[in-house]
């Protein structure tokens, strides 16, 4: 069995996609943790509340603890770094909250965003410049299993950047990047609806996304240093 660390800069992140493979690796008997990075709190939904990020992140906090109870997380570690600005601070601070997660849970795959970070969100592009150089820093050094890097990613069919009705896109991988395409069950996807519904002071942001539908029974990883044709089934499948 194999130990899976994600790392993501927010709550949600998880449940966007992730949470159908995360609740297939957990039936398998896989280890599952998590490290998101900031609370969430300056998210726009805190305005239509009347809460401060503050307030706001202890919300977003307490609907993590139901999603980890959901997807039956090993382990979720939930830090305070500013969220909205991960671009602001020391990089470096970033880069040893994931390298202390590496270092003290010894995962053999770690997940975070592709490149692009699926939106083109600054946290999630700093999120993935900095887990991916600890990574490599950490496996050179030998200091964990460490056997795979993936990114969390959706293949590009090609076409404008928003949908013909106006919709948000998100942003997506050449296809010939993409190396793990995993069916999900109807299990998985049940499983990320429920954790998705945790986030109740999300919801219009979840619906707005049709994330579920554009998602639908298949989540797609690109794997680091590792090319795959035909892809793989799962984020476990062929270690070096």
């Amino acid at each position: 069995m194999a130990k899976i660390l994600y790392i993501f800069p927010h709550p949600d992140d998880e449940s966007f996609g992730p949470a159908g493979p995360i609740h297939a690796q957990r039936q398998a008997g896989h280890e599952v943790y998590l490290l998101t990075l900031t609370k969430g709190g300056a998210t726009s939904q805190r305005h239509k509340l009347g809460l401060t990020i503050e307030e706001m992140g202890e919300i977003r906090y307490r609907e993590m603890i139901e999603v980890a109870k959901t997807l039956d997380l090993t382990e979720m570690t939930v830090l305070d770094l500013p969220d909205s600005g991960l671009q602001d601070i020391d990089p470096r601070i970033v880069e040893r909250a994931a390298a202390d997660a590496i270092r003290r849970l010894q995962p053999d795959v770690v997940v975070t965003y592709a490149v692009h970070g699926m939106s083109g969100f600054h946290d999630h592009l700093v999120t993935h410049a900095a887990v991916k150089r600890v990574f490599l820093e950490l496996r050179d050094e030998g200091a964990a299993p460490l056997k795979r890097l993936a990114f969390l990613a959706m293949p590009d069919p090609g076409g404008a950047s928003m949908n013909a009705d106006g919709t948000f896109r998100f942003k997506l991988s050449a296809p010939e990047r993409i190396d793990v395409v995993q069916k999900l069950s109807a299990a998985d996807i049940d499983a990320m609806e429920r954790a998705l519904a945790c986030y109740k002071t999300y919801q219009s942001t979840i619906a707005g996304t049709r994330v579920v539908e554009r998602i639908g029974d298949t989540v797609y990883f690109e794997l680091f240093g590792e090319d795959f044709n035909p892809p793989l089934g799962s984020l476990t499948e062929h270690f070096k």
